[in-house]
């Protein structure tokens, strides 16, 4: 072999593999420390790619902004002429204020820079995804403009090769909190970057109304309302790019804020958030067949089961609406807490800010126009076509009449967003607490963490990814529960209640098995219990629980999934631990029916429970 290695490029090679090639250069024919440098080289090389692959120099375009996202900076120079507050007077603000009619007009904007993809054109004025992004810095500075200049406007930059173009940038405003001491900013986050068939297609019309001009509509609507009001948190507002691509927006981000430490409380994803008919296909858990309309319901996805803090936010954020909003509302809306964090096969920009162990969340309509195929030639729904559009021209006078987003729909789905983040913002702190199970079917809570307040909320669940019951605490920080309603175990957690009566983001979570003794007796006395799916019926997902009472001893584990005639059709390995143990069971969609599934350990049946599948 040729030693004498000629190195170029010194300035963007990674230090470990420089210094493995300067090893390699200088030990020559030396075969022994070759070999022994060799593995070396080879993860050097891998550590290489992975740094070329991630977003590199993230910087934030408003150094007074970026200072704000810190938590260092005077509130005392943002605080308004009058200061509005007051949870109640927010959340009314919010309903009142929020406009299909803007959300409309922002969409039809949106639609007239005819190719939003992260390749596209960022010279005009017109077109393509620079113009775009310029029209939203503007408009993020018209709304700081009428707000006393509280709202500040700044762009993430980042370097990223996505469709030929190594430069790109989120659109973000940030509203500072009242609180330095109280750091934790809130994201509500949506993408504008669109494509059609061909991912980096950077000259076909891609509008991208339902994906995502809805989402990016939703998050500026937002901006411009909140902006009159104030928070003990910062909010910020993000318009991200490169999401089709690979959520690069989102992840620059989230790596931004994970290195740099700032702190995230909760993150609200909107993507496909604005359109109420069903296609023929469309990724699962999803609607029921072409044609189908739904504009009452919205999805929230998020990741985990037990103790998640992405489920924790979603049920949260559901609670605030039904308290806060839904006796006030025209139209009542359902929230659906999905079990999966997307649906099938799909993600999205809450993904990146999970992966960083902040809550996140992914705000999706009930219905949605495609599972995004367009591999399949007989594809001819409207996501991630050409064919998501405004809509269509029913009476042949040049103008559309019909729009394939319902602006009523995607105002409601933002009052949701809007109230949920600003009552986490406005909120009082999150606590902590011990839970211990006391007599037949009941339950003592005692909080241990942030114990100033006079109240705390108590929600318990069992089966479902929902709260069964929200108890109240009042004047103590010891209190027992009867739970007499749940069988076997019971999932706990707290939330601290301020003098507005406004909830913590939860606690969280802890679980106790209330069964008898006689309960936990398992086949051949095991003493692991296995308990039944949750949910149950499930529609795609579901998790499969089971509790060890005292560590055993063991080689091998599993899951077993069986069909009606015992046929084994999955084996899911498990790990058991003293406690709860959980692991989910992805079905697929597009089938019903009964299936049963088996806790083996050392080829011994511990239980075996049946489970219903339904669509």
């Amino acid at each position: 072999m040729n030693n004498r290695l000629k190195i170029r490029n010194l300035s963007i090679m990674p230090k470990a593999l420089f210094f493995s090639v300067i090893y390699i250069h200088y030990l020559g024919s030396n075969r022994t420390h070759m070999r022994k440098y060799f593995t070396l080289l080879i993860l050097s090389i891998v550590l290489s790619l992975s740094a070329v692959n991630a977003q590199l120099n993230i910087t934030v375009t408003n150094s007074v902004a970026n200072n704000i996202m810190f938590g260092n900076y005077n509130p005392a120079t943002y605080i308004p002429s009058v200061v509005i507050d007051h949870p109640d007077s927010i959340s009314a603000g919010i309903l009142r204020d929020v406009s299909p009619d803007s959300l409309k007009a922002y969409i039809i904007q949106l639609s007239t820079f005819h190719n939003r993809n992260s390749g596209a054109d960022t010279v005009s004025n017109t077109t393509g995804i620079g113009a775009a992004r310029k029209w939203v810095y503007s408009k993020f500075s018209q709304y700081s403009a009428v707000n006393e200049n509280r709202l500040l406007p700044f762009y993430l930059q980042f370097d990223k090769l996505i469709c030929t173009m190594d430069k790109h940038k989120d659109i973000c405003a940030i509203l500072p909190g009242t609180d330095t001491s109280y750091k934790g900013i809130i994201i509500i986050e949506g993408h504008i970057d669109s494509r059609c068939e061909g991912v980096c297609d950077i000259t076909c019309s891609a509008q991208g109304i339902e994906d995502n001009a809805s989402g990016t509509a939703l998050v500026m609507e937002l901006a411009r309302v909140m902006s009159k009001y104030t928070y003990k948190h910062s909010i910020v507002f993000i318009i991200t790019i490169g999401e089709e691509q690979g959520l690069y927006g989102a992840d620059a981000f989230a790596d931004y804020t994970s290195m740099q430490g700032i702190e995230v409380k909760a993150v609200q994803n909107n993507d496909v958030i604005g359109g109420i008919l069903c296609g023929e296909t469309s990724s699962p858990p999803s609607c029921p067949g072409l044609g189908n309309v739904d504009s009452t319901h919205v999805r929230i996805f998020s990741q985990g089961a037990f103790n998640s803090k992405n489920k924790g936010y979603a049920r949260f954020c559901k609670l605030e609406y039904q308290e806060q909003l839904l006796p006030h509302v025209d139209t009542p809306m359902d929230i659906l807490i999905m079990t999966p964090e997307d649906r099938t096969g799909r993600s999205g920009d809450h993904v990146p800010f999970r992966q960083k162990g902040y809550a996140s969340i992914r705000f999706s309509s009930a219905n949605e126009h495609g599972d995004a195929n367009v591999a399949d030639t007989a594809y001819s729904d409207r996501q991630h076509t050409t064919r998501d559009t405004l809509g269509v021209d029913t009476d042949a006078d040049m103008i559309i009449d019909s729009f394939f987003v319902d602006f009523r729909y995607l105002a409601r789905n933002a009052y949701i967003n809007g109230n949920a983040s600003a009552m986490c913002a406005v909120g009082p702190r999150q606590p902590d607490f011990q839970l211990t199970a006391v007599g037949a079917n009941k339950i003592r809570v005692e909080v241990t963490v942030e114990t100033q307040y006079d109240a705390y909320r108590v929600g318990v669940r069992s089966s479902t990814n929902d709260w069964d019951t929200v108890f109240t605490m009042t004047n103590t920080l010891i209190d027992t529960f009867d739970v007499s309603s749940i069988n076997n175990v019971v999932y706990v957690s707290i939330m601290s209640v301020d003098d507005n009566f406004i909830e913590s983001i939860p606690s969280r979570e802890l679980t106790v098995n209330i069964s008898s003794i006689e309960d936990q007796i398992t086949e051949e006395n095991h003493p692991i219990q296995l308990f039944q799916n949750k949910p149950n019926p499930f529609d795609e997902s579901t998790y499969i629980q089971f509790f060890t009472h005292e560590m055993v001893t063991y080689k091998k584990a599993e899951i077993q999934i069986l069909s009606v005639n015992g046929v084994m059709l999955k084996s899911i390995p498990v790990e058991i631990n003293q406690g709860l143990n959980e692991v989910m069971y992805t079905h697929g969609y597009g089938a019903t029916g009964l299936l049963y599934y088996s806790l083996i350990v050392d080829g011994k049946v511990v239980g075996t429970k049946a489970m219903v599948f339904a669509n």
